[in-house]
């Protein structure tokens, strides 16, 4: 059942030019999204490609110019934020620095004027699911960044929202606390049966706890799909860059099969000049002597796993393979390989 439904969003904003006069800019073009009840949907793209101004709208924080966005069937476009069921936390948190961790919590049931007793159960609930127990009397400027975040998640739970909104909030954490972060999100989204909508720059995060990943360019969705799908068949080359390191192999499509240098197999595309697009997992490296085409120029490595670059006569492609395999060939960088490439993890895209 969908819960949230963006439907034609438009957003322009103007800005002077160097010529100094007035511009319009299209930040979303007419852009359509849908959030399933309990989902957690991740959204990601480079900054200035209109994330954040999604939320935004969607939270009511932004005028919406054009389009109309539904909750339950129901049009809250025209509605004010707090009337909105959406709550949102940002990168910056906005916590109260002078009041208390049961302060900043319960502020929006100090609105709904919710009574002491029942208040302090639920802060306490609270503060045991983000894993803060005992920390009601903590001031927010005594805690650590961690332990901040914990709070702003807390109290925005506290609102009881129909959607939570993340706006990049584990940006400013160290790798460490944005693993737990992430996990406590996700185990949160579980638990309590909670739909989520995060902006994100981190993939690996948004492929980690998202059911669903939006890629949003220049105002648009260029695919809203689960995370292997949006890695492994990614519907343009634009998709597959931003997702992970892609390797192009070059080749033409003749009467049923696709056929390049490195890899040939059937396929059902029209004939035609193509790229096969495949991630350095799908390339397995060989020492069979009749197939040596493919020069090692570097290896790198990278704990358990090890990334090796080839060259041969078309170009240049990436591997990537456990370390303790890469031994067991018993080569060195200089040497000729050969390799294997799994078509079933290949996208042809044509040129």
């Amino acid at each position: 059942m969908k819960v949230l439904e963006v439907e034609n969003l438009i957003r322009n904003y103007r800005r002077s030019s160097l010529k100094k006069s007035e511009e319009d800019v299209k930040v979303l073009k007419g852009l359509n999204f849908a959030v399933e009840e309990g989902e957690f949907v991740g959204i990601m793209g480079k900054s200035g490609c209109g994330k954040t101004t999604l939320l935004k709208s969607i939270a009511g924080l932004l005028e919406t110019q054009e389009g109309d966005i539904r909750i339950d069937d129901t049009s809250i476009t025209n509605l004010a934020p707090e009337k909105r069921g959406t709550v949102i936390v940002f990168q910056d948190l906005r916590l109260f620095p002078h009041m208390t961790v049961e302060q900043n919590i319960s502020f929006s049931m100090d609105l709904k004027k919710i009574p002491k007793k029942d208040k302090q159960a639920q802060v306490g609930e609270l503060l045991k699911a983000v894993q803060l127990e005992g920390f009601e009397k903590r001031k927010i400027r005594e805690m650590s960044g961690g332990q901040r975040q914990r709070v702003a998640l807390a109290r925005a739970l506290a609102a009881d929202p129909k959607i939570l909104l993340l706006d990049e909030p584990f940006s400013s954490l160290d790798e460490n606390l944005r693993c737990e972060m992430a996990d406590l999100v996700r185990k949160l989204h579980h638990e309590m049966e909670l739909t989520v909508v995060m902006v994100t720059h981190d993939k690996e995060e948004a492929m980690k706890v998202s059911d669903r990943i939006a890629l949003m360019k220049a105002g648009e969705v260029l695919q809203y799909d689960k995370p292997e799908r949006m890695f492994y068949h990614p519907e343009s080359r634009a998709v597959a860059d931003y997702m992970g390191q892609t390797n192009y192999i070059f080749g033409k499509v003749e009467n049923g099969r696709f056929v390049s240098r490195a890899v040939s197999f059937e396929t059902q595309k029209a004939e035609g000049e193509y790229e096969l697009m495949v991630r350095p997992s799908a390339i397995t490296l060989t020492v069979d002597e009749t197939e040596r085409m493919y020069q090692i120029e570097e290896v790198m490595f990278e704990g358990e796993t090890a990334e090796i670059l080839l060259k041969y006569a078309d170009g240049k492609l990436t591997v990537w393979m456990l370390h303790r395999d890469w031994m067991k060939l018993g080569v060195k960088t200089g040497e000729l390989v050969g390799i294997k490439i799994d078509e079933r993890q290949g996208i042809l895209f044509q040129k």
